[in-house]
């Protein structure tokens, strides 16, 4: 199911929930490379991963909506690999980002202990919050 309308602007109703309560380039950002995707390999289940990844390099997770990034890359080492890289996501944390941003984002979303974890420790409490965050708000 195409992710933009004629004019090229992103269908809020086809957009996973997230990029619903994130900002305009955000879901252009998704929804552009997700069509462009699924037209180039005709398969809704590679476009989905690459809309995704596109807007990795751009944006990254904050609760249960996308923010912009301060610089553009990408997020974690899948997102650098390409296709045919199998390494686990961070689920949109910037995990090439500082531990002093990292920290910055678990303190926004108020996860506890943080001043104790490692950088490591921070990406994977991030993503744990946001994915907290994004079931409750479904």
């Amino acid at each position: 199911m195409p992710k933009t309308d004629k004019g090229g602007k992103p269908k809020k109703s086809e957009l996973p929930s997230t990029l619903k309560k994130s900002g305009k380039k955000a879901q252009e950002t998704f929804a552009k490379a997700h069509d462009s995707a699924a037209k180039t390999y005709g398969d809704e289940g590679r476009a989905h991963p690459v809309g995704y990844s596109a807007l990795k390099h751009t944006h990254e997770k904050v609760g249960d909506h996308w923010e912009p990034k301060d610089h553009p890359g990408p997020s974690d080492q899948q997102a650098r690999g390409g296709k045919d890289t199998a390494r686990p996501t961070k689920g949109g944390v910037d995990a090439n980002a500082s531990k002093e941003h990292l920290y910055d984002l678990a303190k926004k979303l108020d996860v506890p202990g943080r001043s104790k974890m490692n950088k490591s420790e921070l990406v994977d409490a991030v993503k744990k919050a946001n994915d907290r965050e994004t079931r409750k708000n479904r």
